[in-house]
């Protein structure tokens, strides 16, 4: 039997590209904290893949910073679609950055151990919903062991971002990450939500339901606003924690996030 044979081009379409300094910083930080253990257990230098990191490579960059707070050995691989973005970022290569060619295929050198972690930040929103599992199951499918897909979007300057967490199982958790200063409502994060999720806030969705449960508990929680923002979320959290299931708690509360189960949020029906 032949080995199967890679992709003759890779596989999807050039994104918009949009990018900016800092934009996955929320992301960035909640991978660190969640998946930190698995990086720090890694037999060899774990290797993360930025996939699709836009036209200039500051995503890249600064993914290879915040993992090596963890682990001082971590490796990424910067995979773009688009040839001429790749050209542009191999000046920014170093020890343990470079930069490829590819998309879902997730290529990568022969010989190369599967990443630990694959970000995929904004590109799946120009995409059909239909298209999702099929490129949730192709991403999963190429992580090593313990690895961790982490698939989302974010305004263009990160202040507002929903992201899913996959194992090599499928989707397990929903992360809402927000600047609290400026957010009039939980629901603001709405039009943030990832492809999987975007067109299901409706009513008779779980989605809808868990924000509206959050726009609930962030109008009983206003009087906690006079200690901040960042008391008032973490009110709204612990409400809301009563009836949808939580994987996080008030020390990450406080960053601005909420983490919950996919199955409660999963789309219902076709």
């Amino acid at each position: 039997m032949h080995a199967a044979r890679p992709p003759s081009r890779p596989v999807g379409t050039i994104t918009r590209g949009t990018t900016g300094v800092n934009r996955l910083r929320r992301m960035d930080r909640w991978i660190a904290d969640a998946h930190g253990a698995a990086l720090r257990a890694s037999a060899t230098p774990p290797l993360a893949v930025d996939l699709g990191y836009g036209a200039a490579p500051w995503t890249a960059v600064e993914l290879l910073g915040r993992l090596r707070t963890v682990r001082a050995d971590a490796q990424v691989a910067g995979v773009e679609i688009d040839p001429a973005r790749v050209a542009a970022a191999l000046p920014f290569e170093r020890d343990g950055l470079r930069f490829l060619r590819g998309g879902f295929e997730v290529p990568l050198p022969s010989g190369t151990p599967p990443p630990l972690l694959i970000r995929a930040a904004n590109v799946l929103r120009q995409y059909d919903e239909a298209d999702v599992p099929a490129a949730w199951a192709r991403l999963t499918g190429a992580l090593a062991p313990g690895g961790l897909l982490v698939e989302g979007t974010c305004d263009e300057i990160g202040r507002r971002h929903v992201w899913v967490a996959l194992d090599r199982g499928g989707p397990r958790t929903v992360t809402f990450a927000a600047r609290l200063a400026g957010l009039d409502t939980p629901s603001d994060l709405a039009e943030r939500l990832p492809k999987a999720l975007i067109h299901r806030n409706v009513p008779g969705e779980p989605v809808h339901a868990l924000l509206r449960d959050l726009d609930r508990a962030w109008a009983a929680a206003a009087p906690y606003g006079a200690l901040g923002a960042r008391q008032r979320w973490i009110a709204t959290a612990r409400a809301v924690a009563a009836d949808w299931p939580m994987t996080d708690g008030p020390r990450r509360w406080r960053q601005g996030e909420i983490t919950v189960r996919w199955e409660a949020v999963a789309p219902r029906g076709g």
